[in-house]
C-alpha cells in the first residue's frame, strides 16, 4: 500500500467569524495524503498568493462533526444553533480565528478519505524506516 500514494483535494468556503462584523468568506483547500494517513491539511487563502496551512488529525475532524473535540490549537464542534454547520477554532501565538463550515462538505471529504484509507488501517500506509531515515538525516544537517 505504501507505493499506492494518493492525495485527495477538496475546495470549500469557510466563514471567518468576528465580533460585530459580517462573516467573511475564506477559500479553503482540504487535503488528505496517504503519506501522512493520520492527518488532514486545511490551507486557508490569505490573499492573492498566500496560504496558511493547519495540520490536524483526521480523527479530530471526525469527532468534531458530532461533538466538541480538540484540546489544543485546533478545536472542532457542531454549531450550537445549526446542526448543518461546524465551528472550527484555530489558536496560535499570532492569533485566534473561528470559522464556520458546512458539516456536509466536511463529512463528504472525510468519507472520501475513508474510501482511500479505512479507519484503523492508517498504520499500513506508514513506512517507519523511511520516516526514521528522514528524521535522522534532517537532524544531522
Amino acid at each position: 500500500m505504501r507505493n499506492d500514494h494518493v492525495t485527495l483535494r477538496s475546495t470549500a468556503v469557510f466563514d471567518l467569524l468576528a465580533p460585530r462584523t459580517p462573516a467573511v468568506p475564506v477559500k479553503v483547500e482540504l487535503r488528505y495524503d496517504t503519506r501522512d494517513p493520520y492527518a488532514v491539511v486545511a490551507a486557508f487563502r490569505t490573499g492573492r498568493a498566500g496560504w496558511v496551512e493547519w495540520v490536524f488529525s483526521r480523527d479530530l475532524l471526525a469527532d468534531g462533526l458530532i461533538a466538541d473535540a480538540g484540546d489544543g490549537d485546533v478545536r472542532i464542534r457542531p454549531a450550537t444553533d445549526d446542526p448543518e454547520v461546524v465551528a472550527i477554532e484555530l489558536s496560535s501565538p499570532s492569533g485566534h480565528a473561528v470559522f464556520e463550515a458546512s458539516a456536509q462538505e466536511l463529512a463528504d471529504f472525510l468519507d472520501r478519505t475513508y474510501d482511500v484509507v479505512v479507519p484503523g488501517n492508517e498504520h499500513l500506509w506508514v513506512d517507519v524506516d523511511e520516516a526514521l531515515t528522514h528524521l535522522i538525516s534532517t537532524d544531522l544537517t
